[in-house]
């Protein structure tokens, strides 16, 4: 079964591109703007799988439906829209690619955990595309840093930071609590006597240096394409607020269209690099 997958998407895959001069830009609908995307070549099977739900419009409507600020932002859920149900031999062979990482605006394929689906096969139609963290909250210990911000608040002479802290806190502003804390962790160091920097063991530092992300998801999900306009609206869908199963408590409906353009457009346009043939 998973050969005739094999076969069938990347005959799709061809059909769409023929040219090898040209490729696709898929730009993601939503409520707080736009997002570009560039699909990657060398997992050819996710490509044409998205590319063919995409054409068809069978993404238009989806939301996103899990969301987590500092982390990722998932949706395309046609099963749901649809009222069907995946089975196992719909979904896509993993394409775990050396050098694709969870740096934010990666767009990745969403799956069953490891205990289910060993051999970490990606959903037929669900995404997410990352938000992360920023390289200055990954490189600081913000469990420590959060529990002795908590310690220096019983402190009376910080009455205003407490305040801050509690306004914060009733907003359910995770966001603002972790930058709260980020401000405050000289002071921290100082006053407990504790060192809270630490160096994230992640595969392209420069790359989370400069974007940030999830590097503990590197080798274990597909990552088959990435966000090259629009990096801004990832931010505004990550902060709305949730309810159970971190479902937004309003939906957040998108919609997908999908642009051919030469490769040397899209290079000079987005900067992205086609990698040699």
């Amino acid at each position: 079964m998973l050969r005739k997958i094999f076969i069938y998407l990347v005959g799709t895959l061809f059909l769409f591109s023929c040219d090898k001069n040209t490729d696709y830009v898929v730009v993601i609908h939503t409520p707080y703007g736009d997002m570009k995307a560039i699909l990657y070549d060398e997992t050819p099977l996710h490509k044409a799988n998205f590319l063919k739900l995409a054409k068809s419009g069978r993404y238009d409507s989806t939301i996103f439906h899990r969301v987590i600020e500092n982390f990722m932002i998932q949706g395309g859920d046609i099963n749901t829209k649809e009222k069907t149900r995946e089975e196992e031999s719909d979904r896509i062979p993993a394409e775990i690619i050396e050098g694709f990482y969870h740096t934010k605006g990666a767009l990745a394929a969403a799956r069953q955990g490891d205990n289910a689906n060993p051999k970490k096969l990606s959903s037929s139609c669900q995404f997410y595309i990352v938000h992360g963290s920023p390289w200055k909250l990954m490189s600081t210990n913000m469990g420590m840093l959060n529990a002795k911000l908590r310690e220096l608040l019983k402190d009376p002479d910080h009455a205003d930071l407490l305040k801050q802290f509690q306004d914060l806190a009733a907003k359910r502003d995770s966001k603002g609590m972790n930058d709260l804390a980020y401000k405050n962790k000289q002071l921290i160091e100082e006053k407990f006597g504790v060192d809270l920097t630490i160096d994230p063991k992640t595969k392209d530092n420069e790359a989370y240096k400069e974007l940030g992300g999830s590097p503990h998801l590197d080798g274990t999900y597909t990552v088959f394409g990435k966000v090259v306009e629009g990096l801004e609206v990832i931010d505004k869908v990550a902060e709305q607020k949730t309810a159970n199963r971190d479902k937004p408590v309003e939906d957040i409906f998108l919609t997908i269209d999908v642009q051919e353009m030469k490769k040397s457009e899209i290079t000079e346009l987005y900067g992205y690099s086609y990698p040699e043939e």
